[in-house]
C-alpha cells in the first residue's frame, strides 16, 4: 500500500469514527476545530486522562465515579488525581517509570491510573489473584519502580519480597501499624501541581490471563482519538449515561469500558467485589443504563435473582458480556429473562475488542461472537498462512484495530499476519459472515488422530438440565495419544451420574468427541474473568 492510499484509508477511518462518536453524543455540538482539538488532547495525554480533563472543563459537576465511599464529580476526580500526581512526582516518580497497581476497583485505583498518566509514568495493572512468587516474577520482569496496593494485599507483597517504594490505596488511611503512606494522605498534601503534558503519553500494561503460563505484559498505547468508535459502531452506548462495571478493571474489558465511560462523559459505578444482590441494588440506585459483566457473573446473577432479574435491571438497555466464552445456553437463558439487551464482546488482551454480537444476532445464533466493527479488521488464516474466506472452515483468528497492543513488554510483537495480531483462538465464519469460536489453539485435543475442540463438547454438556458448570480437557492416553476428561458441576440435589453425561454426548456427537472420563466436582477453577484454568484440571498440583 503506497503512502497516499494509507493516508486516505486513515482519513476515512477517522471520518467514520467521528460520525460514530457524534451519533453517541460524544462530539455533539462541537465545531470541527474543537473536535479535532479534542482528538489532539488524546494524543498528548492518552484517552483516560484527556477524557477526564475534557469533562472537568465542560461539565465539571457531573458525577464521574461512584464507589463504596460515594460519588466524585469530574472536577473532583481531576483535581484529586492532579494532586496525587504532584505528590508522587515529589517522591521521585517520573515520566517513563512504571508504577504497578495491585488494587480492587475503587477511586484510589482509578486516581492512581490518572495520576500516572498525567506524569507520563506507565501503569502496570496486576491481577488481584496473584500469589507472592507470581507477583515477584512479574514485578521484576516489568521493572516496576513503585507499587500501589490495597491493605488486603500487604502479606502478598511481603511474600513477593517487594523492596520498591509502596503506597497504600484502600482503605484510604494508614492503619495503626507502621506501613506505607496512604494515597489519601498524599492527595491531602495538595502540592504544587505539574500542569504540563508529559513528553509522550504513558502506556497501560495489561497482563494476559496466564492460563497457560506466567502472564505476559501487553502494552496498550492509544494515539488515535477515535478509538471509542471501535465499541460504539456496534453498541448503542450514549454520552452522559451511567455504566456499572462489575468486570475487574485490571482486565482488558473492565479497563476498556472504564476508558469508554469517561470518554462518553458518563457516570461509572464500581464495587470492590462482585455480589449479585449488591450489583442489582447499585443498578437500581444509580439507574444504570449499561452493565458490564463476565459470563460467570451473568450466570450468578441469573441463579440468584431468577425471573426477578428483569425488574431489578429494568433501566439496563445494554448488557455487555466479555472476558471468557459465553456459552450458547447462557446467552439463551439471559435473553429469555432480560430481553434483547445482551451484547457479546470478543477480543483478547493483545487485540482488544474486535467483534460484537448484537441481541438480534444472538437470537438467531446464540453461539456467535458476531462481526467486527467497521473500524476493525478480522480474518482467518490456515496453517500455511493463506487467508480463509469460505464459510464453515476453521482457522486461526487474526484481528486489528486502533486499540490493539503495540507488543509484549519483552519486545516480542506476537504472532502477526498482514499487520493483524493473533488472538490465540481458532474460529470459523458461517454463511452470514458471523464469527464462531472453535476454542483456543493451545486447547485443541488430538484423540486417535481426530481434532476435538473442547468448547463444542462443553457447550453441549452445559445444556444438560442437571449441569451447572463444565470444563473439558485432554489428558495423555497410551492408545489414543489424548483422551477427553470432562469435569462436571451438577446442580445441587440433582443426583447426576457420570454415565448420564457420556450417554448424552454420545447421542449428539461423534464417538471421538465423547469424554472417556466424567468427573463430578464442586466447582470448575476459573480466573477473575471466568476463563477455565485448564492447567489446574490437567495437573491438580498447579
Amino acid at each position: 500500500m503506497n503512502a497516499f492510499s494509507h493516508a486516505w484509508r486513515r482519513s476515512a477511518r477517522t471520518a467514520h469514527g467521528l460520525r460514530v462518536m457524534a451519533r453517541a453524543g460524544m462530539v455533539h455540538g462541537l465545531a470541527l476545530g474543537r473536535a479535532l482539538g479534542a482528538l489532539k488532547e488524546v494524543r498528548r495525554w492518552g484517552p483516560l486522562v484527556s477524557s477526564v480533563r475534557y469533562s472537568a472543563r465542560n461539565h465539571p459537576d457531573s458525577i464521574a465515579l461512584v464507589d463504596e465511599i460515594g460519588p466524585l464529580t469530574y472536577r473532583e476526580l481531576d483535581l484529586r488525581s492532579t494532586a496525587l500526581a504532584a505528590a508522587l512526582h515529589a517522591r521521585g516518580l517520573r515520566a517513563g517509570a512504571t508504577a504497578a497497581v495491585l488494587c480492587r476497583d475503587h477511586r484510589w485505583m482509578i486516581e492512581s491510573m490518572l495520576a500516572c498518566g498525567k506524569l507520563g509514568a506507565h501503569v502496570l495493572l496486576l491481577n488481584t489473584g496473584f500469589a507472592g512468587p507470581q507477583l515477584a516474577d512479574v514485578l521484576e520482569r516489568e521493572r516496576a519502580e513503585v507499587l500501589i496496593h490495597d491493605e488486603e494485599f500487604t502479606e502478598v507483597t511481603a511474600a513477593a519480597g517487594a523492596k520498591l517504594p509502596r503506597y497504600l490505596a484502600w482503605p484510604g488511611y494508614e492503619p495503626v501499624r507502621p506501613g506505607p503512606p496512604a494515597l489519601e494522605t498524599l492527595i491531602a498534601e495538595r502540592p504544587e501541581p505539574k500542569a504540563e503534558a508529559p513528553p509522550r503519553p504513558a502506556t497501560v500494561v495489561l497482563l494476559t490471563s496466564g492460563t497457560t503460563g506466567l502472564p505476559k505484559g501487553a502494552k496498550r498505547e492509544v494515539r488515535s482519538g477515535t478509538t471509542a468508535a471501535d465499541f460504539l459502531d456496534r453498541i448503542p452506548l450514549r454520552a452522559q449515561e451511567c455504566t456499572f462495571i462489575a468486570a475487574p478493571v485490571f482486565h482488558a474489558i473492565g479497563f476498556s469500558q472504564l476508558t469508554l465511560g469517561f470518554a462518553l462523559g458518563s457516570t461509572v459505578v464500581v464495587n470492590r467485589r462482585f455480589d449479585a444482590e449488591e450489583v442489582a441494588h447499585a443498578v437500581e440506585r444509580n439507574r444504570c443504563s449499561a452493565l458490564v459483566l463476565v459470563p460467570t457473573m451473568l450466570r450468578r446473577m441469573l441463579d440468584h435473582h431468577g425471573e426477578a432479574l428483569r425488574e431489578r435491571l429494568a433501566t439496563v438497555r445494554v448488557l455487555l458480556v466479555s472476558g471468557s466464552p459465553l456459552q450458547p445456553s447462557l446467552a439463551e437463558r439471559a435473553q429469555e429473562v432480560l430481553g434483547d439487551v445482551l451484547y457479546n464482546l470478543y477480543g483478547s488482551t493483545e487485540a482488544a475488542v474486535v467483534s460484537v454480537a448484537t441481541p438480534e444476532e444472538l437470537r438467531t445464533a446464540p453461539g456467535t461472537v458476531g462481526r467486527a466493527p467497521r473500524t476493525c479488521a478480522l480474518r482467518l488464516y490456515d496453517e500455511s498462512g493463506a487467508e480463509i474466506t469460505e464459510p464453515d472452515v476453521s482457522g486461526r483468528v487474526f484481528a486489528g484495530g486502533a486499540l490493539a497492543f503495540t507488543g509484549y513488554t519483552d519486545g516480542n510483537r506476537g504472532a502477526r499476519r498482514s499487520g493483524l495480531v493473533s488472538t490465540g483462538d481458532l474460529g470459523h465464519f458461517d454463511r452470514n459472515g458471523l464469527l464462531f469460536l472453535d476454542g483456543r489453539a493451545d486447547d485443541m485435543i488430538i484423540s486417535g488422530g481426530e481434532n476435538v475442540f473442547p468448547v463444542e463438547v462443553e457447550n453441549l454438556i452445559a445444556r444438560h438440565y442437571q449441569v451447572k458448570d463444565v470444563a473439558v480437557v485432554g489428558v495423555p492416553d497410551e492408545d489414543f495419544g489424548q483422551r477427553l476428561r470432562a469435569f462436571v458441576v451438577p446442580i445441587p440435589g440433582s443426583g447426576l451420574r457420570p454415565e448420564e453425561i457420556t450417554d448424552y454426548v454420545r447421542a449428539s456427537l461423534a464417538r471421538h468427541k465423547v469424554p472417556r472420563e466424567v468427573v463430578l466436582v464442586d466447582q470448575v477453577p476459573r480466573n477473575a474473568t471466568g476463563k477455565v484454568l485448564r492447567r489446574a484440571l490437567i495437573d491438580p498440583r498447579r
